[in-house]
């Protein structure tokens, strides 16, 4: 076996024991419980990330707008992902733009924004963020590295410590599933009533 196999097992193991630790399970709930409270004062969600980080944010936006583990009503959110809308702005704008025009065109104060990022220093989510807070909506981070510049931006935020993009996008992904089924339990506890049965 490949020795780079083997190290990415350990390294993989590494940061899910890491986000096992008492300190991140607060900070899940933490986000959690500031999506379900936003959500169910009528804000909406935007999220948005670039390449793998859009994967995660549109995979977020669609639980939420979609079902996670039972029926219920959507909740209100959106990803900062149409194509119509990245090209035309790159286009008229530049890159850097995309995301923050998305919120400048449909962000309202009390709205949240979930911004993705490994390193924390994508312009264009960084320029996102800004807007965010101009518009005084909260900024929720999904970050990884040391956080860049987003960590100073951002209201709520999760850091996950790893070295390389793909490592720290597997840990986002578990956080992802995580914060929806805690807007879930939160807003719509009769999904999981079975599940306290049990316990």
């Amino acid at each position: 076996m490949g020795s780079w196999i083997e190290e990415g097992i350990e390294d993989a193991a590494r940061l899910t024991h890491w986000l096992a630790d008492s300190e991140q399970r607060t900070g899940i709930q933490q986000l959690g419980d500031h999506l379900a409270a936003r959500l169910a004062d009528g804000a909406h969600v935007f999220t948005c990330g670039n390449g793998g980080s859009m994967c995660d944010a549109m995979h977020l936006a669609e639980e939420l707008s979609g079902r996670f583990r039972g029926d219920r009503q959507p909740f209100a959110a959106q990803a900062i992902s149409d194509p119509a809308h990245l090209t035309c702005v790159a286009n008229d704008y530049g890159f850097e733009h995309v995301f923050a025009r998305g919120v400048e065109a449909w962000g309202r104060a009390g709205d949240v924004l979930v911004a993705f990022s490994t390193s924390g220093n994508s312009p264009n989510v960084v320029l996102a963020a800004k807007a965010a807070r101009a518009r005084a909506m909260s900024v929720v981070g999904i970050l990884g590295r040391d956080g860049g510049q987003l960590a100073h931006l951002c209201n709520l935020s999760l850091v996950v410590p790893g070295r390389t993009s793909d490592r720290i996008q597997e840990v986002h992904i578990k956080i992802v599933h995580l914060l929806i089924e805690t807007v879930e339990r939160r807003l719509v506890p009769s999904n999981y009533s079975s599940d306290e049965k049990q316990n």
